[in-house]
């Protein structure tokens, strides 16, 4: 279109959650425009009345907050060519669909459902290759018209497709694709309740809007062709098209409910981050021409065009966005991570429990390289907020040794000779207890873990005794030795 600023629009239903597709188009509207200095339109298409959902207007507005998609235009921002909602535009629809009747390029349809179901068995019988409108009310006389109208019957406005040549789109991501006219169906326009359907609705708010780009999934490319007769006959300019490829289950199935979580929601609910996931979103079916696959919003924007967009189908693969959301959450600031982690414990059995930001920000270090998930501070460690009540027989079984009653008590008694010890503190009394014994460290290493943790695994175990602290080390060790040779000789 003329206008040398970008204008590119994402305009969802409110018939529910934010389908992650719908995420990944706002996102590639948003770095296009913000890429090219263009501006990003949010308009809600709230049309289809049968499927409106009650509150799914402000669910879309807080989820593409919370991402950080901000939109240049929209619902309760300033833009002067509102309203944003298509159910307060009907008038505007009425207008143009008026217009189209009169230069002949759309028509008033009185056909009854029972006539239209008929029709379409009719054709499914003849195994005609797809079912259309055979144009019957086309051909109504201006009287029928006019004694319809005063008896008010009810009618739809269809598209007129008249024979011409190929319908041919010139797309940013699959180049050159035609359609012939046979296979374009007379589309509904207006429905009976007066309400315009997706395709007019969205030609003549792209238009009226200055929209430059429509930037939309593959699902909307066989209906492009009705668009384009749409704007021929307004005799408006064409925006350029860019046709998202579709998304995949890593069968190859097309991405729905029944394989998985589809909705950003659920994503958020389970504690992935927002940077995670738009990393993630972005390289379903974008990159940017080198390895990287790391990229926060700002590097997203700096790198991306359309022209590196695919053509092929994306795996969603949701291995790679478990380690996008593992790789941003190291990369954060570690006092942002707190936040985090006292938000994730005050929804936690651990509420109540007073924590120093100390103690806490020593957890975020030591686990930090242990985690993909906030809420997996406390899922894989628990023994830093409570002391643990079993003990891992199978740890038991494989690390507690006939000695190590003996060199965890002499342990404890070299700890309780210090005062505030430091890590290396941890670290040289439990070698000097190897060496007094003679055996190596790790004979200690692992019954002091077991003792302190309950488990075998988790951070440096000097990083875990020296963030436990002293006292508590010692009452831990203590509290096990009472228990832990009952449970060896039991699975003996």
């Amino acid at each position: 279109m003329s206008n040398d600023t970008p204008r590119v629009r994402f305009a969802p239903s409110p018939t529910g959650y934010l389908h992650v597709g719908g995420l990944r188009t706002a996102l590639y509207n948003y770095l296009f425009a913000k890429r090219n200095g263009g501006k990003f339109i949010l308009r809600i298409e709230d049309t289809d009345r049968n499927r409106f959902v009650e509150g799914a207007v402000e669910n879309l507005i807080d989820t593409i907050s919370w991402v950080g998609l901000d939109y240049d235009e929209g619902p309760h921002k300033d833009g002067n060519v509102g309203p944003y909602f298509q159910s307060e535009r009907l008038d505007i629809y009425k207008k143009y669909a008026d217009q189209l009747i009169e230069q002949g390029d759309a028509y008033r349809c009185f056909c009854t459902p029972e006539r239209l179901k008929t029709l379409r068995e009719e054709q499914q019988k003849a195994k005609l290759p797809q079912a259309k409108y055979d144009k019957h009310c086309l051909y109504l006389s201006n009287e029928e018209i006019e004694k319809n109208l005063e008896e008010e019957k009810p009618h739809i406005v269809r598209l007129n497709v008249k024979t011409g040549d190929n319908v041919v789109i010139d797309d940013i991501v699959r180049g050159r694709v035609e359609f012939t006219r046979d296979v374009i169906d007379d589309q509904v326009l207006i429905k009976t309740d007066g309400f315009p359907t997706y395709h007019m609705a969205n030609v003549v708010d792209d238009h009226l809007m200055g929209i430059t780009h429509v930037i939309r999934g593959e699902e909307w490319l066989s209906s492009t062709p009705k668009h384009i007769l749409l704007y021929n006959a307004f005799g408006w300019e064409l925006p350029k098209f860019a046709h998202l490829p579709l998304l995949l289950n890593t069968d190859r199935s097309k991405l729905s409910k029944r394989q998985g979580d589809v909705a950003v929601e659920d994503y958020r609910a389970k504690g992935y981050l927002k940077e995670a996931l738009l990393n993630f979103v972005a390289l379903l079916g974008w990159s940017a021409g080198d390895n990287d696959e790391y990229f926060t919003l700002d590097d997203m924007i700096e790198k991306f065009s359309l022209e590196r967009v695919h053509k092929a189908g994306a795996i969603f693969n949701i291995d790679k966005l478990n380690w996008l959301n593992a790789e941003h959450l190291r990369k954060k600031d570690k006092t942002e991570i707190l936040k985090m982690l006292r938000e994730e414990l005050a929804k936690s059995k651990y509420k109540d429990l007073e924590l120093s930001d100390e103690y806490l920000m020593l957890i975020i270090e030591a686990m930090l390289e242990r985690v993909s998930f906030v809420k997996e501070y406390i899922e894989n460690s628990p023994y830093f907020f409570e002391r643990p009540t079993t003990y891992d027989e199978t740890v038991v079984k494989k690390r507690w040794k006939d000695d190590s009653v003996e060199l965890l008590q002499k342990y404890v008694e070299k700890l309780s000779m210090l005062e505030n010890p430091t890590k290396e503190d941890f670290e040289t009394s439990l070698k000097q207890v190897a060496e007094e014994a003679e055996c190596g460290a790790g004979r200690i290493i692992h019954p002091v873990r077991l003792a302190t943790s309950g488990v075998g695994i988790g951070p440096g175990v000097y990083d875990l005794l020296f963030i436990l602290g002293k006292d508590e080390v010692i009452t831990r060790i203590n509290e096990a030795l009472k228990v832990i040779p009952d449970i060896k000789a039991k699975i003996k």
